[in-house]
């Protein structure tokens, strides 16, 4: 674990401790029971903010997860299985994750509404199914067994906490791995995430099923908390008012998590002292809710932003990043003798969409450690020829090769994977990562020093920096250095200079022509800056309404009269007569 993240742990340790012992030695017995509600709320909000917040999904049926959990408890409870409530509510989180898998599948295909009517109507069906049976040792009264060093509201308090630490630990460390990056990556851009190798459908099924798990943990410990369970305790408009609390909090954090749990087990509490109806709450979680998608910033994110500024006033220390030494790059693949044949072969490429043709017998190759260019004017087909190789298509007509091996039939994060690699257009990087962390999911596996001198030869800033930080342009570059990094066998690189001034193109044309050498990739460069492609491209492919109408050196090429017609819009001279 780096410096940082382990600094970062040890703070969520510290903090949660003196929070935990103020409560249990200063507040009365009643608050202390309140408090315990407040995490076992927190554990199942941190739970929900991993789909909502983190890979940008909507599930109202996070209750039911729990629901699920707190039965497990309570039939491991009435048949007494060996190993008491802390085994009982581990089980009750597990036997959980089926229904977030099973919730998740429909999230493969569905986002937005239709999403959350799938995870709603799982809601309602878990009502029904409640309101027919009961819990186990309901009937008879019986009482869920503490620990008997837990027994106690003090004691479980406690208990709770010590399963809110071991949740809100292991989310901590699971966003600063690669899983967690690409969590906010889908919620970016499933796309820009597939191709960087992310398996979408992997990746979201993970997220419900961490989810899951949480919510079962958090419905276990509700079932030791009350010691016998009704259906109401589960319901859909417990779901959806959790919901509406996790958008307002920010419950992917574990401040807002905390925050959350106190508005969803205190504000009730007020309400009831003053006299007013209960779903006054679930009227202001809404209106919450709202504010916080309207402004784009939730509880927890304007506390963060609070306590920085306070913090930059009063001249507190920072944590510094660590230190990275070396300008070592990553070693490079091991290159095909260029003898053996291209890396890269496309023959025959064809697109249509209906009775459009946007590509027709497109044909080029790309040699092993060379630069190619593929230049053309707009609406030449250039961007539907690099989703057509990359996967992104649904289907076309002819073949691609990569060193020999067809790629048809394969998806676009499987392409990645074998070493087809892209970049966009316009930039698709998640804004809420660091330059380091966006690198670790393109190309996992750079060591600190690596990562820093891959950076430092592209001209983006240090690895601690966050992306929302540095401007459209470098962004661009940190796409690229993402790609090459990763070390792919090609590289497509989709008009890398948009947004560049042109002292900074020429710059990049040299990083650009030094990636074979370099990383042992070859290139296919887009690009529209015609001195970007004489100073990157040992030979370029011009397409004109989707069909290849000269192909050469960029010298040669370039002085075509059918290019400059095309391209250029210089006429050629029967033209002009």
């Amino acid at each position: 674990m780096k410096r940082a993240d382990l600094t970062s742990c040890l703070a969520l340790v510290v903090t949660t401790a003196v929070a935990g012992l103020a409560v249990y030695g200063l507040l009365p017995a009643y608050w202390v029971f309140l408090a315990t509600a407040v995490i076992i709320t927190a554990i199942s909000l941190q739970g929900l903010g991993l789909v909502t917040g983190r890979a940008g999904m909507i599930a109202l049926c996070q209750m039911s997860f729990a629901g699920v959990g707190a039965w497990t408890v309570g039939w491991l409870n009435v048949v007494e299985a060996p190993g008491g409530l802390p085994v009982w509510v581990v089980l009750g989180g597990l036997a959980a994750v089926p229904f977030g898998v099973a919730i998740g599948l429909p999230a493969l295909r569905l986002r937005g509404i239709n999403l959350a009517i799938v995870t709603l109507a799982f809601a309602a069906a878990f009502d029904v199914i409640l309101a027919t049976i009961t819990f186990p040792g309901q009937t008879s009264f019986l009482s869920v067994a503490r620990p008997e060093l837990f027994d106690s509201d003090e004691g479980y308090f406690v208990f709770a906490l010590l399963f809110y630490l071991a949740v809100a630990l292991g989310l901590s460390v699971l966003s600063r791995s690669r899983l967690g990056s690409a969590f906010l990556a889908i919620r970016h851009s499933e796309r820009a995430a597939a191709a960087l190798g992310v398996s979408i459908p992997l990746t979201k099924l993970s997220a419900f099923a961490i989810s899951a798990f949480i919510a079962g943990l958090s419905g276990g410990l509700l079932a030791g908390y009350l010691g016998t369970l009704v259906s109401e305790n589960f319901s859909m408009m417990q779901s959806l008012a959790l919901f509406a609390v996790a958008t307002m909090a920010g419950a992917q954090l574990a401040e807002g998590a905390i925050i959350g749990g106190m508005l969803v087990t205190l504000f009730p509490e007020l309400l009831r002292r003053l006299g007013l109806p209960q779903d006054v709450g679930n009227v202001l979680f809404a209106l919450g809710a709202v504010q916080a998608l309207a402004s784009g910033e939730t509880m927890a994110e304007t506390l963060r932003r609070t306590l920085a500024s306070l913090s930059a006033r009063l001249g507190l220390p920072r944590l510094a990043p660590s230190a990275l030494v070396g300008t070592v790059l990553p070693a490079p693949r091991s290159r095909r003798d260029p003898a053996a044949g291209p890396t890269l072969v496309i023959d025959r490429l064809g697109v249509r969409y209906g009775q459009v043709v946007a590509l027709s017998n497109v044909s080029l190759s790309v040699p092993a450690g060379t630069v190619v260019g593929l230049i053309g004017p707009n609406g030449a087909g250039k961007s539907t020829f690099i989703d057509a190789v990359t996967g992104f298509l649904p289907a076309y007509e002819g073949s691609v090769r990569l060193e020999g091996r067809p790629l048809e039939g394969l998806a676009a994060h499987e392409r990645a994977r074998l070493g087809v690699r892209r970049t966009w257009q316009t930039t698709r990087i998640p804004p809420d990562l660091s330059v380091g962390a966006y690198l670790d999911l393109a190309a996992p596996g750079l060591s600190p020093e690596e990562s820093a001198a891959v950076l430092a030869w592209i001209g983006c800033p240090s690895p601690d920096t966050l992306v929302q930080a540095v401007d459209a342009g470098t962004r661009r570059l940190l796409d690229v250095a993402g790609v090459v990094a990763a070390r792919p066998a090609v590289v497509l690189l989709d008009e890398p200079a948009a947004g560049q001034s042109y002292d900074q193109a020429l710059r990049l044309a040299q990083r650009i022509a030094e990636i074979p050498k370099l990383f042992g990739s070859s290139v296919l460069l887009v690009e529209h800056d015609m001195d970007l492609v004489r100073g990157a491209c040992s030979q370029i492919t011009v397409c004109d309404f989707g069909q290849v109408i000269a192909s050469g050196p960029p010298a040669h090429v370039l002085e075509e009269p059918v290019v400059k017609k095309a391209y250029l819009g210089i006429a050629l001279e029967e033209d002009a007569a």
